[in-house]
């Protein structure tokens, strides 16, 4: 079974012209499922001609705002009175979702509370999540605690792995191994190397590890504009590599 992979926002939190904040939709079969919900991610579902309302699953990767901050909009577009959402709305992620979701609704009330549909939290670690002929499967990441990455697989063996964000880790290596397509935060350039986050070099020896057939940098702030990233990662990952841009395609 296909998956259609669109890469919604390729930057970060910092404002940027170029890349948007991170997210991540996969359409496999029927479902339609989004990974993290940063700044845009409405506006950016609109222009993949993606509608809303018929997202069936949220996973997301940790809650720093760049990843969670579209999850209001999002349930306060749900209740838009002409055309309400009906469906089942699933969210996911580590443990604190729950508090996290609560805390909105304290917040917000009933601007955000579900009314005509229902909002099921579920809280993961490592466990696997059965969805309609495919499943996700998550590991800690490097990043803040707690931090997940997914690996999404088809029934046909299929599989995409998105790590939100991480810095070099066993987990996201075995993530990893020999995915079809590794979507994987590359932040800065080695001049700015963080902890927490992953360089080109760095993420270069996650693709070479891992076997990964084919491995697209996202998550990435303003200052890698100047710098090749991509011929710096080229220097440890031999296989197909591209560097994401808000709105790419790609089917798998």
């Amino acid at each position: 079974m296909n998956m259609e992979v669109i890469i919604l926002g390729s930057g970060t939190g910092v404002p940027s012209l170029k890349r948007g904040g991170p997210g991540l939709v996969v359409k496999t079969g029927r479902d339609t499922i989004l990974f993290d919900s940063g700044p845009g991610t409405l506006n950016r579902l609109l222009k993949v001609k993606i509608d809303y309302r018929k997202v069936d699953h949220i996973f997301y990767t940790h809650f720093h705002p760049d990843h969670v901050c579209e999850l209001v909009p999002f349930l306060f577009a749900c209740k838009y009175n002409e055309a309400p959402r009906t469906k089942v709305l699933k969210i996911s992620g580590p443990r604190g979702l729950e508090k996290l979701y609560l805390g909105l609704l304290e917040v917000y009330g009933e601007w955000i509370t579900p009314e005509r549909y229902k909002v099921e939290i579920i809280e993961l670690k490592e466990n696997l999540y059965r969805g309609n002929k495919w499943t996700v499967s998550a590991k800690p990441m490097k990043h803040v605690e707690p931090c997940l990455g997914y690996k999404m697989e088809t029934n046909d063996g299929t599989t995409i792995v998105y790590s939100g964000d991480t810095d070099y880790c066993p987990e996201i290596v075995e993530l990893a191994r020999n995915a079809d397509l590794l979507v994987l935060e590359c932040s800065f350039p080695e001049k700015y190397r963080m902890k927490g986050h992953l360089t080109p070099l760095l993420a270069g020896r996650i693709g070479r590890e891992s076997r990964c057939k084919h491995m697209v940098l996202t998550h990435m702030y303003p200052v890698c504009e100047r710098y090749n990233i991509k011929a710096k990662c080229k220097k440890e990952y031999k296989g197909k590599l591209t560097v994401a841009r808000d709105l790419m395609r790609f089917v798998i």
